[in-house]
């Protein structure tokens, strides 16, 4: 069995969803240790243990240590097989976090998940990045992806509810063009209309006069929900950016935070944002492949150094831009 030292480098959940992932795939059991050990509440939380019992469903996996606040478990997984998941963490957290560890494995079989929980929420991916951003180099690669967003949730509530459907596919290298689609998604619940609009306006009135994208505006205004809260995710490409609402700052602020995010990575050298490059390690692992971006993260210094623990070649070059391929 492997033993993951889940404090090494970023020291976060990133570590269990990647090893347990990595885990099924190569039908390797792991015990991963001191999880999370340097945050303010170390141990596991009800978001990390959903997006184990996601993965543990996909490949009949026995799994010790699922607790709220466990620091150590252990995977021990079975044959993968195409599996149509319901998941609540009961809580906030991020949908988007629990697909990452989820996808990777779902698209060696096939199957679906409908996820409950937060659809934009700190320190995570909105849902609108993953569909407009991550997912279409997936795409082109030649694996089939659909999400659909059924519900908007928000901090401290949730409420929100996606559901993604996934084929059995091979995709082929990750390749990154030059050129890619430039959007803006503005979404809200339990808000005015009028916020998702001044937020749009905002964004796209930067992206024009500092970046001179012109982008689509989609607006996503729900009048209810089961929390209230806006975000805007903005891309050009493979790069994105995202922001969110919160009480007493201007929905103006709100889209231009977002946009100037994303203003500036279209100024960086490399061919994806920073934060792309490292949820697309393991698929460059597995499919092979190139990109670069301005920055080494420690996210992404965190993946390379698991995916090496598992056997797998990337190759990160470091200067800049820094390129991994493999």
């Amino acid at each position: 069995m492997l033993t993951i030292d889940g404090s090494h480098l970023e020291g976060g959940g990133q570590i269990l969803r990647l090893a347990v992932a990595l885990s099924a795939l190569d039908r390797i059991p792991v015990t991963v240790t001191r999880i999370r050990k340097n945050r303010p509440k170390p141990g596991l939380a009800p978001q990390h243990i959903a997006a184990i019992q996601a993965v543990a469903e996909t490949c009949s996996a026995e799994c010790t240590g699922l607790s709220p606040g466990s620091r150590e478990i252990s995977f021990v997984p079975g044959r993968l097989q195409r599996a149509d998941l319901v998941i609540d963490p009961g809580t906030a957290g991020s949908i988007p976090l629990i697909i990452q560890a989820w996808l990777p494995v779902a698209l060696a079989v096939g199957g679906s998940i409908t996820i409950s929980g937060g659809t934009e929420v700190l320190w995570s991916p909105t849902i609108d990045y993953v569909k407009h951003v991550f997912a279409p180099v997936l795409h082109r690669a030649g694996a089939s992806i659909d999400i659909t967003v059924l519900e908007r949730g928000y901090y401290p509530r949730g409420g929100g509810q996606v559901h993604v459907r996934v084929e059995p596919s091979r995709p082929g290298p990750i390749t990154i063009p030059n050129e890619g689609t430039c959007g803006i998604v503005s979404c809200s619940a339990g808000l005015p209309a009028h916020v998702v609009e001044r937020q749009a306006a905002a964004a796209r009135n930067l992206l024009e006069r500092d970046a001179g994208l012109t982008c689509t505006v989609a607006l996503d205004h729900r009048e209810s929900g089961a929390g209230i809260g806006s975000s805007v995710t903005a891309w050009s490409g493979a790069k994105g950016a995202v922001s969110l609402g919160k009480r007493g700052l201007p929905a103006e602020k709100v889209g231009k935070t977002a946009a100037q995010a994303l203003a500036d990575e279209c100024r960086r050298p490399g061919t994806v944002d920073a934060h792309l490059a490292d949820q697309l390690l393991i698929y460059l692992a597995r499919y092979g492949g190139e990109y670069s971006t301005h920055s080494l993260s420690m996210h992404a210094a965190t993946a390379c150094s698991l995916l090496t623990e598992f056997g797998h070649d990337i190759r990160c070059r470091e200067g800049e831009p820094v390129r991994f391929s493999a």
